[in-house]
Formats: C-alpha cells, structure tokens, sequence
C-alpha cells in the first residue's frame, strides 16, 4: 500500500465519519423536537380529560428520558401519570380506567405531532366507568369537529349518543352473510329538540288539566257537603 492509497483511504474515512455524524446529530435534533412537542401536548391533553367541576386543575403526565440526553436511543423512554388527587406511583399500579385514559393522552399527543385523517378505536371504553367515559366522548366529540374524523368500535350507549352516524352490522339469515345498518344521527338533531319541546308542553298541559279537574271536584263536593247541611238543619 502506497503513501498515496494511504491518505487517499484517511480521507474516505474521514468523510464517512463527518456524515456518519452528522446524520446522527440529525436524528436526535429530529427525536428530540418530537419528544418536546408530544411532552407539551400530552401536558395539556391528560390535564383536559382529567379535570372536572371537583379537580378543576385536573391530573398531570409528562414524558422523561433517561440520563443520556446526548444519546436519546442509548436510554429509555418513561410516562408517568397521575389521576387528580393522587399521588406519584408506577403506571402499574393504577386503574385500568386510569391507564385508558393516559394512554389516549398519549395517543391524542402523538397525533397532535404528525396527524392523521382518522382514527379506528376498538373497544378503548371498555375498562372505563361512566363518568371518565363522558370525558372521553366529549373530549373525542370536540376534536373531530375539527382535527380529524374517528369510528369507534362500542358497546356503550353514551358513544352511541355522542355519534353522528351509527353503523351496525348484524347476521343476515336468508343471505347467509353479514349485513351492515347505518343511520345519519344528525338528521335527528332538530326533531329531537322540537320533540322535547312538545313533550314538555303536553306534559304541562295534562298537569293543568288534571289540575283543573281535581278543583272542580273538590268544588263540587263542597256544594254537596254545604247543601246537605242546608237540609238538615230545620229537622233540628
């Protein structure tokens, strides 16, 4: 090997090395902008389907490397969460409703980052009680009017009561296959209102009516009562 080959080589190993390192720069730059930004978010999302007329400040979550910061890869990655009025423990040792909930912080976090059309969920509400179940309707509800659309796959009636469409899918006998229902829930919105409308109107009208009714009973037992004694009273 030549002087020449031996410098030519340094210098080829030299390149290789600035690119191999700049690209590694690159990453992390790229890891760390995504790590920052689904922190803050899931800061502000776990916060807003946690908090409630009781804990108005609702719960915190964040995310933590480890010690290597130079080194993002090297490490792990850690969530921490903490439901409202409770204090600091693992992610193991809450709730199953507890963990639902944070994991979609973190979710809705990540989407947040880089989004996507839609969401397909199966299932998520099945570990989650009625009152963090409304939370996470609501909260689902409020974003895909304007941040993405999501079909979630439920059993539970208060998803079916925050949808705008319900498709159903049920055995067909005579076909021998599967067969799917839709129905468009917006179309309801309106009827619905004019509904409750009437129903109160004719409950208040039953209610003066029955009202009525009894008061001119109770007159004309009154008339009864007075006129009875009226005819007693000379035999005396």
């Amino acid at each position: 090997l030549s002087a020449a080959d031996y410098e030519e080589a340094k210098s080829l190993a030299s390149k290789a090395t600035q690119e191999f390192e700049s690209v590694k720069a690159k990453r992390s730059e790229l890891f760390l902008d995504a790590f920052g930004h689904i922190d803050n978010a899931l800061k502000t999302i776990y916060t807003d389907m946690t908090k409630s007329s009781k804990h108005p400040l609702g719960g915190n979550a964040y995310l933590s490397l480890d010690d290597d910061t130079d080194e993002p890869f090297n490490g792990g990655l850690k969530f921490n969460a903490m439901p409202p009025m409770k204090r600091f423990r693992d992610m193991e040792q809450l709730s199953g409703g507890e963990k639902t909930v944070a994991a979609l912080s973190l979710l809705f976090a990540i989407h947040s980052f880089r989004p996507a059309p839609f969401f397909i969920m199966d299932e998520i509400d099945a570990a989650l009680d009625n009152i963090n179940l409304r939370k996470v309707c609501n909260y689902i509800r409020r974003r895909s009017q304007s941040d993405f659309q999501c079909i979630v796959i439920s059993l539970k009636d208060m998803f079916y009561e925050q949808a705008e469409a319900l498709v159903g899918i049920c055995r067909d006998a005579g076909m021998n296959s599967s067969r799917t229902i839709t129905l468009d829930l917006t179309k309801f919105d309106n009827s619905n209102k004019s509904l409750t409308t009437g129903g109160s109107s004719l409950t208040s009208k039953r209610t003066r009516k029955s009202s009525a009714s009894v008061s001119s009973k109770r007159s004309r037992r009154s008339m009864e009562v007075a006129k009875g004694e009226e005819e007693e009273s000379p035999a005396k």
